[in-house]
């Protein structure tokens, strides 16, 4: 059985709010670092109290007044809210009610995040007080603490920290989240009185020493961060280096990627998808691996079942698109296992009838002296029959890391139209390891997604490796979250490991090691830090709809072998062009 699911990363509200920026400064973030669509809300410099709704409209940005009465926010006029964030968050979900005086509609698509004034795991950016209370009780333990974003008060933040409730003797000790305002003024961070500190962390260290009390007499300890894993894409490099921390000898013996992974293999192993059709006796030997079966979705299926079909879980294989976005918009993506001798046939069908035209393998045929996955394309220029599809090699292009096959497919059993698919085989990712850096991955993708993006009705891309987890799941979850910065731009907010748990939600034990899903970290690191200085060279250039292809990954180099294939259509699949 092939289940369809779907892969996504839930985007959060926002860090929208930008306090110590100026409307020219507004401009030239929203320019450099956004898109159309994108937007940002910053005090109003000439009317002190009040604020603005900076919005990135093509190659222009508008800006709209908002008023702060004292009582509610508005638009000097309009629907009235009690906060700024119920304000834009109105006008984000009603894109046809914010219009220009003409008429012209101005869209708030993508929130352009403030950087994270920390890079300390247990800042949550704007979470809300309901999300906080729900995570530190249902997950936390007497001591445990967060700092936030404040809803109500834009610029300020709260400290919120689960308290012990006990005041008598004879009464069962009870838990509640504390929370407590951090108020940012003048540069300055303090909790309404007392001493002032620089920073975040100095306020919160302070305060691990020195509990606080509260009115009702209750003492507020801080002992143990709640960590975050959402992360603002931009501020990525700060997150990896908190990740990279030796760990202190009086804490845990391991911290930082280990513990983040850990946590993720522990709600797996609390997590049990039914995976009858993969134990039927008929499926069994379809199995590269005994314990590594599909997950089932019995009301996703992609195919029928043919009377003559050996089961509906033919190649052990789940399929998945982005959550929010419709299945013919967003990109799909076939994870299944390298093919065996029994399932070549199998694999070609279900190639062919979701529409198929690029298939992304990741291991080689053999590695470390065993079959890591049957050959099922011919040799070069040759021909072979698998089941009813027919299947010629028509060129074959090396790249420095890869291989690109250009594959003719035809039906036997019927006439239609020649189909071509590529395939690309990653040759430098080493059985049991990881790149030694992920420029050349990065740079593999885009070579997929670009041929990818010019086949008009192209079904998913597949992709596999030997098992369908390991690699195969490491790529797909890179490529969604390049997916999500190219869409909303290098300040959105992304979460590593949620993502990994939404895609091993359908397929179990996507990124199976500590290694992969460190790799991850790095991948996405580069590519928005490559990003950035593509897009630096861009402003300094002022030149539009130009294509700066000279700043490669690092370790990339302008002699790397593009392989380019005329396509089955008119145009070409043009590769680096």
């Amino acid at each position: 059985m092939t289940a369809a699911f779907k892969i996504c990363q839930n985007t959060p509200t926002a860090l929208w709010f930008h306090p110590n920026i100026t409307g020219i400064e507004a401009e030239q973030l929203l320019l450099t670092r956004g898109v159309h669509g994108s937007f940002l809300a910053r005090p109003s410099k000439s009317n002190p109290g009040d604020f603005t709704l900076s919005v990135r409209r093509n190659d222009e940005v508008t800006h709209i007044k908002i008023q702060n009465s004292g009582d509610y926010y508005d638009l000097y006029g309009g629907e009235k809210f009690a906060t700024l964030a119920e304000l834009v968050q109105y006008y984000t979900e009603q894109q046809d009610l914010l219009r220009e005086r003409n008429g012209h509609v101005i869209e708030l698509k993508y929130p352009l995040n403030c950087k994270d004034p920390t890079s300390e795991r247990w800042y949550h950016g704007h979470l809300s007080g309901r999300d906080a209370e729900k995570l530190l009780t249902d997950k936390g333990k007497a001591g445990s603490f967060l700092v936030r974003e404040s809803q109500s008060k834009p610029g300020d933040f709260v400290l919120s920290v689960l308290t012990n409730e006990e005041k008598h003797e004879n009464v069962d000790r009870k838990t509640k989240v504390t929370h407590v305002m951090i108020r940012y003024q003048d540069g300055k961070y303090d909790v309404g009185g007392g001493e002032r500190f620089d920073t975040l962390a100095d306020l919160v260290d302070h305060y691990k020493k020195n509990p606080m009390v509260e009115k009702s007499g209750i003492v507020v300890h801080l002992k143990q961060p709640f960590n975050a894993t959402r992360i603002n894409a931009a501020n990525i490099e700060n997150r990896v280096r908190e990740l990279n921390k030796v760990a202190d000898n009086s804490e845990k013996p391991k911290q930082g990627f280990w513990e983040e992974f850990e946590v993720l293999q522990q709600q797996e192993c609390k997590l049990l998808y039914p995976r009858k059709e993969g134990q039927k006796p008929e499926n069994k030997s379809k199995n590269r691996y005994k314990n590594i079966l599909p997950c089932e979705s019995r009301s996703n299926l992609l195919f029928p079942v043919s009377p003559t079909s050996c089961g509906k879980n033919d190649t052990n294989t789940n399929s998945m698109h982005e959550e929010g976005r419709h299945v013919d918009e967003g990109k799909v993506f076939i994870a299944t296992q390298g093919c065996l001798q029994n399932t070549v046939i199998d694999f070609w069908k279900m190639v062919y009838q979701e529409n198929t035209h690029v298939i992304v393998m990741t291991t080689k045929e053999v590695e470390r002296g065993r079959n890591k996955c049957v050959r099922y394309w011919p040799d070069l220029h040759g021909t072979k029959e698998f089941g009813k599809v027919l299947v010629r090699n028509v060129d074959e292009r090396p790249a420095q890391d890869y291989i690109l096959r250009k594959l003719e497919v035809t039906r036997l059993d019927r006439k239609e139209p020649l189909r071509y698919i590529w395939h690309y085989q990653y040759l430098s990712w080493p059985d049991h390891g990881v790149p030694n850096e992920p420029g050349g991955v990065l740079w593999f993708l885009e070579e997929v997604n670009r041929t990818q993006s010019t086949i008009p009705d192209t079904g998913p891309i597949v992709v596999h490796c030997s098992a369908g987890i390991g690699r195969t799941g490491t790529i797909i979850v890179i490529d969604i979250l390049i997916d999500i910065i190219n869409r909303q731009g290098l300040d959105c907010d992304i979460d590593i490991p949620k993502t990994i748990q939404r895609v091993r939600q359908q397929r179990s034990g996507m990124v199976q090691t500590e290694a992969q899903y460190k790799f991850i970290y790095m991948a996405v690191q580069q590519y928005i830090d490559t990003a950035q200085k593509r897009l630096e060279e861009e402003q300094r250039n002022k030149m539009k709809e130009r294509e700066y292809s000279n700043i490669k990954y690092p370790q990339m180099t302008n002699s790397r072998s593009k392989p380019s294939m005329a396509s089955s259509r008119s145009s070409s699949v043009c590769h680096g062009c």
